[in-house]
């Protein structure tokens, strides 16, 4: 059958139309099968520089999908069955819809003018018998490993978002990589992990996730399986409010790349919450992409230190950010967690108590003994005293140079090739924290871990 326009709207926007949640209100009506939205906007670039204006949607019940993607044409089909990528199926609820227009970028010096028809197609006859729509997806399971390192993605995109692979070829890339484990985060949306439970894999956990893609920074939340409502300011308490009620359900909210180059040529991307530095977040993505790449990261590991000096203790984590097949620019790293199973709520648990490394290759562990005899691995404490830290490498390249960082300050270095280990003992015997790091010739990142925590005993 062919569609029926139901609603058509118009508009114009200019600079101070930017960073806005738009919404336009329409009527389903009773025994509708299918809703097309049709969405475009001119100009796409002005002055070199893309508008960025983006749909979510949401049915009388709540969030039915968003599109976080570029272009200037937005095409989305929803079904009984089937959905647009990023937009999730199920019964069209008859009542009011809002399609809401998200405008990330309005470019100054030129009028963006958007047209938006929204269309439905009437049931044959009958009303369409399918499930209704749900964002709760629960992921088949890899069978459950025990303690041990495991090493993953904990940042990737699909076509449910900006990404260029489908969730299946994400998969096999992963596969492909040697990964345990991979993060699906997609932009403000969810949907993605639906078609996980239909092509996972025995040997590769999945973890629910999503990016929450902001006007005023991007922030990971790991582990969650239904939508976040992402639309929150500075200074208003909305972030702190999320990450807390993240935390609250067992999951882990990451500041994803903090220093990464904002508006308007990576629009969001830098982290510009005041209240949250870090305020309640207490994990940071220090490496995303390659090093040198354009995501800061050097200046975001130079922040963590910063954090750590402060005494607020923060985990940092690797993310590729991939979003085509093979990410390019170098060498990427990967977040390589010690956790007691290979399960979710394994990896959660090991990410929030800090024991993992980052690392585009070397393999690095780091612990320490105190005089009383007790153990400890990165991300723990250690009482203060004569302890002795243990540093071990392994598959180092040539030339490769393992630096000890005390207090954010580098304390001692040395060559690192091949594979080894060496004891250490903070010079001056006081530290607040101390990790090492691994870099290359051109000082890029190769490996850096977690750091291990020293606290005085009270008498």
């Amino acid at each position: 059958m062919q569609a029926k326009l139901l609603y058509w709207f118009q508009g114009e926007l200019d600079d101070s139309d930017c960073k806005q949640h738009l919404p336009h209100a329409f009527t389903v009506p009773p025994n509708c099968s299918q809703i097309h939205i049709c969405f475009s906007f001119t100009p796409q670039r002005v002055g070199g520089v893309d508008n960025l204006l983006t749909l979510t949607l949401f049915d009388p019940s709540g969030f039915r999908g968003a599109g976080h993607r570029g272009g200037h044409t937005h095409r989305v089909h929803i079904g009984a069955f089937e959905a647009t990528p990023g937009y999730c199926p199920g019964v069209l609820a008859p009542g009011e819809w809002v399609v809401q227009v998200d405008t990330h970028m309005v470019m100054a010096g030129q009028p963006c003018r958007y047209d938006l028809q929204v269309s439905g197609i009437e049931a044959d006859g009958h009303k369409p018998q399918a499930a209704s729509p749900s964002t709760d997806c629960a992921l088949s399971a890899p069978a459950e490993r025990g303690p041990g390192w495991y090493r993953g993605d904990l940042h990737t995109h699909t076509t449910h978002s900006d990404g260029q692979s489908s969730v299946p070829e994400l998969i096999q890339v992963a596969r492909d990589r040697g990964l345990d484990f991979l993060a699906l985060t997609d932009h403000n949306t969810v949907s993605g992990l639906r078609e996980i439970a239909y092509c996972s894999q025995p040997d590769l956990l999945v973890v629910g996730g999503l990016e929450l893609t902001t006007f005023w920074g991007h922030a990971l939340c790991l582990g969650a399986h239904e939508w976040i409502d992402w639309r929150v300011r500075p200074g208003e308490g909305g972030m702190a409010r999320i990450a807390a009620e993240a935390y609250g359900r067992g999951q882990v909210l990451v500041i994803a790349h903090p220093r990464s180059i904002g508006d308007p040529d990576c629009t969001g991307c830098r982290w510009l919450y005041p209240e949250m530095m870090p305020g309640t977040a207490r994990v940071i993505e220090v490496w995303n992409g390659p090093w040198n790449g354009d995501s800061g990261n050097e200046e975001a590991l130079a922040l963590w230190y910063d954090w750590l000096n402060q005494g607020v203790r923060m985990v940092a984590t690797a993310g590729t950010d991939i979003h085509g097949g093979q990410a390019g620019g170098g060498p990427l790293g990967y977040s390589v967690v010690y956790a007691d199973s290979l399960s979710e709520a394994g990896l959660l648990r090991a990410l929030r108590a800090g024991h993992l490394y980052l690392s585009s290759g070397p393999r690095l562990e780091f612990a320490a003994r105190a005089v009383d005899g007790r153990e400890a691995m990165m991300g723990d404490h250690v009482a203060a005293g004569p302890a002795v830290f243990t540093i071990r490498w392994d598959e180092c390249p040539p030339q490769a140079t393992l630096r000890m960082v005390q207090d954010g300050q580098v304390a001692d270095q040395w060559p690192c090739a091949g594979q080894g280990h060496r004891e250490w003992t903070p010079p001056g015997g006081r530290a607040r924290w101390c990790l090492p790091e691994v870099r290359g010739t051109d000082s890029a990142m190769l490996a850096v871990a977690n750091p291990l925590f020293v606290w005085e005993r009270r008498r």
